[in-house]
């Protein structure tokens, strides 16, 4: 019997680069959008595409139930192309709220529906000022920063219902995108990482790696993915069709 997972969030930039690496792998893979308007997108991808929003847990746990999915994948975020300055206060609200409320929704509905593993989009970039390159265990930013305080709040919201749930919960703290889909050709900051190598990171942590926390980034910026590489096998350099 084929194996399932559920990718939340399958159109998103890391989603579309993930899906054909899980499809080669021989998994069936369901993956949601919020808008109807992208479903053949996933078709092509050879994803099975749902459209459903991840704030309305009922549906979200009936869809679940029927998918029985062996893994979820949490790439869901609610960020401009590019990052667009001038939308990104209210899109910090709302990728905060995601992080928080949809995740819990998320974990509830894979626990429910009998899911052993869960992996979760997380950042690297919001660890509090000291020795660099931090591990996973360095603190981050206050909750009280003026900028990125609610940010961290969802962050920190995220990685303790994954790691805590009643699975093997994995989060994947990248670090700022780049790469095909994110509005980057280029890093565009120390510690980033490529779309392409992300998605790796993800397709390599549906089979290995114990539940905890994870850097993925490249190297020579703020936070350091030892531990990443340890555990994956996971490589900053990997890209599609190479």
């Amino acid at each position: 019997m084929t194996k399932r997972i559920f990718l939340a969030g399958a159109s998103g930039a890391i989603g579309r680069r993930l899906a054909p690496l899980l499809v080669a792998k021989g998994w069936q893979v369901v993956g949601s959008t919020r808008s109807q308007s992208k479903v053949f997108q996933l078709k092509a991808m050879g994803v099975e595409p749902v459209v459903v929003d991840v704030f309305d847990a009922p549906a979200l746990n009936r869809l679940l139930s029927e998918i029985r999915p062996e893994v979820v994948i949490h790439q869901l975020t609610d960020l401009p192309f590019a990052l667009e300055a001038s939308q990104m206060t209210a899109a910090l609200v709302r990728n905060a709220r995601l992080r928080d409320e949809g995740t819990r929704n998320l974990v509830a509905a894979a626990v429910a529906a009998g899911a052993k593993r869960l992996i979760a989009q997380s950042i690297s970039f919001i660890y509090a000022d000291d020795t660099k390159p931090h591990p996973e265990t360095d603190p981050l930013l206050p909750v009280t920063h003026l900028i990125y305080g609610e940010t961290v709040q969802g962050v920190l919201s995220l990685e303790r219902q994954v790691v805590e749930a009643p699975l093997i919960g994995i989060v994947l703290r990248y670090g700022l995108l780049y790469g095909p889909g994110t509005g980057f050709e280029s890093p565009i900051a120390r510690g980033s990482v490529h779309v392409d190598a992300a998605a790796k990171a993800a397709e390599l942590a549906v089979t290995q790696g114990a539940n905890g926390i994870y850097n993925v980034a490249e190297p020579g910026g703020t936070s350091g993915s030892d531990k990443a590489i340890r555990a994956f096998g996971w490589d900053a350099s990997w890209r599609l069709g190479k």
